[in-house]
């Protein structure tokens, strides 16, 4: 089916093979529900989407006579007296997806069930930041992937989910500007489609790692949360009521772009002062290298020192830390997460941070803000890839706003 404004219409695929079997919006509703926050009973599928218990039952009973969804008995240990629950989950081997997480050095590719689950992994160095270069390896890591051990028993791959930095506006499948690639207007999701044959969906990586923390990570089952990572850039990915916030514009949670008083360093998006020209690693290296007088020094070198003693180095540490404080809290006062998540390549020397942070973040959060849970949760690049995986199953299986992106019918998450 293809949403259209208000109305589905049968008969048309979303995907090669991948028909939702009714003319309802309604089922749409309850798949998409379903996929992103099952298993869950009937009455929590109500809750969520404001459907009475009788048109849950009308939308799920197609799903479930095609095999989208099935119903499955509570987990163990939640059993209550009585008659026993019946949750609607997803079943996971009617479609399989692809992530892929784009750094500046690397490609990590994952191969996903229709929830996620990570099936297979793949890595491939870059030779080059050229963009034919790295749609020509994203192919490649794609066949890798989708041929021989790596593909024996998977469910067939419906789509494609590429997680990148910068600002990325997944309706049109447009890299508007990714600063540590060089690069600018490129129509990333029509390149990969092109090159992989697969419907190919492109978003803003912390995002994308939001999505798979929210489907069955630290913020499974919150109500609202945020996820900072810290490290080549600092960004946030905000999750409100269940959805995770693109923003009009497709530049949510940029908090690394907040301005710190009294910093005065050039940030790569062209500003002085933001959070990431004081606290991304390579701005803590060009300062260590400063205040220890070595223009060689490493970002390992500068934790070394700073582990050390070194009063200089540990500085520069301290100042990042405050800066980071200071963007948290102005996430816990603007909406209020029950949890914030912190990331990223940084938290491999939080150890350096922790105090700095907490003492910042006690004295701007407001209120009760304060209480937010803050835990530090380190996530290798595969779990990036696989909230790409996950943002395409949310976006090309079951989209719920008119197609606007890439070719492909569907919307992104938000």
């Amino acid at each position: 089916m293809v949403y259209l404004g208000t109305f589905i219409f049968p008969s048309v695929a979303i995907l090669p093979g991948v028909v939702l079997p009714t003319q309802a919006p309604a089922a749409t509703l309850v798949f998409h529900t379903v996929l992103a926050h099952g298993p869950l009973s009937r009455a929590e599928v109500g809750r969520r989407t404001g459907l009475s218990p009788g048109a849950v039952t009308k939308a799920a009973t197609p799903l479930i006579d095609d095999d989208w969804i099935e119903e499955v008995g509570p987990p163990p240990g939640d059993r209550v007296a009585g008659r026993p629950a019946t949750l609607l989950a997803v079943r996971a081997e009617r479609a399989g997806f692809l992530g892929v997480k784009v750094t500046a050095e690397e490609l990590f590719a994952v191969r996903t069930d229709l929830t996620a689950r990570p099936l297979a992994t793949r890595r491939a160095e870059l030779d080059s930041q050229d963009v034919g270069s790295v749609v020509l390896a994203i192919g490649a890591l794609v066949r890798r992937l989708t041929t021989g051990q790596a593909a024996r028993g998977a469910p067939d791959v419906q789509g494609l989910g590429v997680a990148i930095s910068g600002d990325v506006d997944g309706h049109t499948g447009v890299v508007h500007r990714s600063p540590f690639l060089n690069w600018q207007g490129v129509p990333l999701a029509r390149l990969v489609e092109q090159a992989t044959g697969l419907p190919t969906v492109i978003e803003n990586d912390v995002r994308a790692l939001t999505v798979a923390e929210q489907w069955s990570g630290a913020g499974a089952g919150l109500s609202s949360f945020a996820l900072i990572t810290v490290g080549t850039g600092i960004g946030a990915g905000l999750s409100i009521g269940g959805h995770v916030v693109t923003g009009a514009h497709g530049v949510a949670g940029e908090v690394g772009h907040l301005p710190v008083r009294g910093a005065d360093r050039m940030c790569t998006c062209g500003n002085v002062g933001c959070v990431e020209s004081v606290a991304s690693t390579q701005a803590i290296v060009e300062q260590a290298r400063q205040a220890a007088h070595d223009a060689k020094l490493t970002m390992a070198d500068a934790v070394r020192l700073a582990r050390g003693g070194d009063q200089a180095v540990l500085a520069v540490f301290n100042r990042a830390a405050h800066a980071l404080g200071l963007a948290i809290a102005a996430v816990a006062n603007l909406i209020g997460p029950e949890r914030i998540i912190i990331s990223g390549e940084g938290v491999a020397f939080y150890d350096l941070y922790a105090e700095q942070i907490r003492e910042t973040f006690n004295a701007q959060a407001f209120g009760a803000a304060k209480d937010c849970d803050l835990i530090v949760r380190p996530l290798p690049f595969e779990e990036w890839a696989r909230g790409g995986a996950a943002v395409a199953a949310q976006t090309l299986v079951a989209p719920t706003r008119p197609p606007r992106f890439g070719g492909v019918g569907g919307a992104r998450v938000g």
